[in-house]
């Protein structure tokens, strides 16, 4: 899938919290994001990012950019996966229901705009999150996904031939059409992808620091 977009931009930190952040030195100032998606999370940790603001909101709104959206969408991901603080916002449509819940996930927004239950659907986010609550892990000959983002642990378990492929499609987004029909409807059978125009997403991440040893995951 072949895209431009605007460069964004993010402004960045050296540590979690607001105060040690306003001390000299902390801030890493705007960085700019050059190229895809992918690798700008591992980008920003190696610059020392431990606090990163989004520019703008990420928009899944219908009429909105999807590329955009999922640009953002993934960069918020990558992120919560390495355990870095993110500051971004979320606009959703007026009727998305429980959109917000298959992004549970990830680092809540410091805002939700559209829906009519969008303060309490925030509030519910915020009371509801932590990490490693989605994720997903390769092995030998086999992929595994952990979710609990609907309050119990959901384990599935894909050896079949062609899933990791799919799942490197649809990671930083890709046309549904370029994804192989069975693959992405048990996909979304599961709710482990998000549609958006034309585009699919793969929702979960692949954790980068695990909360507690991982034998207890």
């Amino acid at each position: 899938m072949t895209t431009t977009l605007t460069t964004p931009t993010v402004l960045a930190w050296r540590d979690y919290d607001p105060a040690a952040c306003a001390l000299p030195g902390m801030s890493l100032g705007e960085v700019p994001l050059p190229g895809p998606a992918r690798g700008q999370a591992e980008r920003l940790w190696e610059l020392g990012a431990r606090r990163v603001r989004l520019a703008a909101p990420v928009d899944l709104s219908d009429g909105a950019d999807p590329a955009a959206a999922l640009y953002g969408l993934s960069l918020v991901r990558d992120l919560t996966a390495r355990a870095v603080m993110v500051e971004w916002e979320m606009r959703l449509d007026p009727g998305a229901g429980d959109t917000w819940r298959r992004l549970s996930h990830l680092q809540p927004p410091t805002a939700l705009h559209g829906p009519d239950d969008a303060e309490e659907s925030l509030r519910g986010w915020r009371r509801g999150h932590y990490l490693c609550k989605c994720l997903w892990r390769q092995g030998p000959g086999f992929i595994q996904i952990r979710d609990r983002r609907w309050g119990e642990l959901r384990r599935f378990t894909a050896d079949e031939p062609g899933y990791d492929t799919a799942i490197a499609q649809l990671d930083y987004g890709a046309e549904r059409t370029a994804v192989p029909a069975a693959v992405l409807d048990e996909f979304r059978s599961e709710q482990l992808v998000l549609d958006v125009g034309p585009l699919a997403w793969w929702v979960p991440y692949r954790v980068s620091r695990w909360l507690q040893q991982s034998i207890a995951i």
